[in-house]
């Protein structure tokens, strides 16, 4: 089969197209022939050495997510058969043409969607489902703050949170991100490039605020948080190491939260696969939610795709196509 791989750390030059043994299942596995895999930021901290995979998992294939067509299945892969059209959380080997992945982690591509937009959805689908409404426990009614509104994860909690009834607001860098970011639900996008979140938000406050940024953004969320509320992590771009007043959080009564998803075991996995179907798929299926796809890439175009991820310059998600 052909892969992208990473041939050492580095840009994205260091991408390249290799010839890979397919896969072999195991018992309580599929395997998946790929026809898309979405392209997230882990994968670029992989390419850049920063972001290992966990053991077990191929090392130097990056791809979290994937959509395509099951090929076979183990002797333990419950009711699933080859022919089924799935979308599938894995934790590596997404940038490939065939793929194995824990039955437990795979679910029935909508028919609303295509494999390109099925593809976009397992990694942002998931993170925000756990983080925003199971860690977060986002509440009809309730005012929340997505940091980074306009990419794969913001898109997708925004949609979701708007659509459980809570009041959205964003933060993006720029006017048109901005108002992708209120087409989608928000209330309220602020661009930071001229405007500061802390600022405008002080007055109301925020009972619960979605971050991926960290670093000085951390004291600032500290500041509009409501009594009772509830900061969640998903990531520290700016920085992890912050400086937290304890006695504020306990005037406050706030929760501080936060997690990573791909080193999660696969019965977590398979729990959250099953919540996320019930929870998030009748959103889809009746089309109130659609995947932002903004561009595919053939797979051959790994490399131009990292690019554009790194520098920004789009809305939602990035997929590749096999």
């Amino acid at each position: 089969m052909k892969a992208v791989v990473i041939s050492s750390s580095g840009g994205p030059e260091v991408l390249k197209v290799e010839d890979r043994p397919v896969p072999v299942v195991g018992d309580q596995e599929v395997l998946i022939r790929v026809k898309a895999a979405g392209i997230n930021r882990p994968d670029v901290f992989q390419r850049k050495g920063n972001y290992p995979a966990p053991a077990g998992v191929v090392a130097d294939i990056p791809g979290l997510e994937i959509s395509g067509v099951i090929e076979a299945t183990g002797s333990m892969a419950g009711s699933w058969k080859a022919g089924d059209e799935v979308l599938a959380l894995i934790a590596g080997g997404g940038y490939a043409e065939y793929a194995v992945v824990d039955a437990g982690s795979c679910m029935l591509k909508p028919e609303n969607l295509s494999y390109e937009e099925a593809a976009a959805l397992p990694e942002t689908v998931f993170t925000v489902w756990h983080n925003l409404f199971e860690r977060g426990q986002l509440k009809k009614g309730e005012r929340v703050l997505i940091h980074g509104g306009s990419g794969g994860i913001g898109s997708t909690a925004i949609q979701l949170a708007a659509l459980s009834g809570a009041e959205v607001y964003a933060t993006a860098g720029s006017r048109e991100k901005c108002e992708f970011c209120e087409s989608l639900g928000a209330v309220r996008a602020i661009n930071y490039h001229e405007e500061d979140f802390e600022e405008v938000l002080k007055e109301s406050g925020v009972d619960v605020i979605l971050d991926c940024i960290g670093g000085d953004y951390f004291n600032k969320n500290i500041a509009i948080l409501n009594p009772d509320g509830r900061l969640v992590y998903i990531n520290a771009m700016e920085g992890a190491k912050v400086q937290l007043n304890i006695l504020q959080m306990m005037q406050k009564r706030l929760a501080i939260t936060g997690s990573t998803l791909r080193a999660r075991d696969k019965s977590f996995k398979a729990e959250l696969t099953a919540s996320v179907v019930g929870n998030v798929f009748p959103f889809i299926e009746s089309k109130a939610f659609k995947p932002m796809l903004f561009k595919s890439f053939d797979f051959t175009q790994a490399e131009q795709a990292h690019r554009l991820m790194e520098e920004g310059h789009f809305l939602g998600k990035l997929v590749l196509t096999f």
